[in-house]
């Protein structure tokens, strides 16, 4: 289903492109946010709902909602297992038994299986991954996000660029420190609609209000509460959750530096203001571990050849240091961090 194969794009029209390109974030915070959004694409509010419902039921869009930020509400970290080959399906399958394991995929490395863990305490998470590490007998490379210097997956699809952000010319990046321990200071409502709106809002004319019944809470108090919660950093974006895959975005690479510590933060805004680079942060070395590697990024694209072209850019150009290219060759497991321990009260 690849856009560039023109399947997917004859199946929308203008209206339906700038809902999928411009209401990705930013979505209107009020009582009645369809009809603002219809107010600018000079549709009614009932028409911009039915063509959200209906790129969702056609996994354009994954969702519709709130974007979360795990390591802000909790304690998250990626880590990987060197799964030997003839057990790789059984150790796949102890991993993603886990619902604090939202995220895991195969990569073409020695360590081959790399997910993400987010529990409500730095304690549960580590009690999580010994648990993974005994129960699989394989050792697990810990690497916890320790700097985020770019991380956002919203960018146009409706368009024919070979790699994310094709025809962007920059984006602003910054070095923030991330804890490993849970650090949100939470409500007791916001501890309740966390847990309500995390697989999404619900597709009525009145979402808010609708999310507020299920809280028992005023409206003006749970926009209020998402507004906070967004300045906070616990919200990343509220809006229209693309489908990557769906929209052709299904190549992707994650690359690993070594780049001098004392260095870290120039190179990491500098790659972060790249805007084919989706995601830059830092994580720990483990020498210990053969892991000497303390810089991440990603990057998406339609086209393989195209994503290692502007690998070669940043290995020529940007980080000429030591890397390692990992591919991602499947899906183990994809879902939202489930956030049932980590806000429970």
């Amino acid at each position: 289903m690849s856009l560039r194969s023109g399947d997917w794009r004859e199946r929308i029209d203008d209206v339906d492109a700038a809902l999928i390109d411009e209401f990705q974030s930013d979505f209107p915070v009020c009582e009645r946010p369809f009809e603002v959004v219809g107010e600018r694409l000079d549709i009614s509010g009932a028409e911009a709902l039915e063509r959200v419902a209906r790129l969702r039921e056609a996994g354009i869009f994954r969702r519709f909602g709130a974007v979360l930020n795990p390591p802000v509400i909790g304690s998250s970290t990626l880590a990987a297992v060197a799964a030997p080959e003839d057990r790789f399906e059984e150790v796949a399958e102890v991993i993603n038994e886990y619902r604090q394991v939202n995220h895991n995929y195969a990569r073409d490395h020695e360590w081959n299986m790399w997910f993400v863990v987010t529990a409500g305490s730095r304690e549960r998470r580590d009690a999580i991954l010994d648990d993974i590490e005994a129960r699989t007998g394989c050792d697990v490379l810990v690497l916890p996000m320790l700097t985020d210097y770019y991380i956002d997956l919203e960018f146009p699809v409706v368009n024919g660029d070979r790699f994310a952000r094709e025809s962007i010319e920059d984006t602003d990046a910054s070095a923030t420190r991330i804890s490993e321990d849970a650090a949100a200071n939470l409500s007791a409502l916001e501890r309740r609609l966390l847990l309500e709106i995390q697989e999404g809002f619900p597709l009525t004319a009145t979402p808010y209000h609708d999310v507020a019944d299920a809280v028992d809470a005023d409206v003006d108090d749970v926009l209020d509460a998402i507004e906070r919660l967004r300045d906070d950093g616990c919200i990343k974006r509220i809006g229209c959750v693309v489908n990557h895959i769906t929209t052709g975005f299904d190549n992707n690479c994650m690359v690993v530096w070594d780049v001098p510590d004392e260095r870290l933060d120039e190179l990491g805004q500098r790659v972060g203001e790249l805007p084919y680079v989706t995601l830059c942060y830092h994580r720990p070395r483990r020498p210990e571990q053969d892991w000497p590697y303390n810089l991440f990024t990603m990057i998406h694209g339609r086209d393989a050849d195209a994503v290692d072209e502007k690998i070669d850019e940043l290995s020529g150009e940007y980080l000429p240091f030591d890397h390692d290219r990992l591919y991602s060759t499947e899906t183990l497991k994809q879902t939202g961090a489930r956030y049932d321990d980590i806000v429970s009260e």
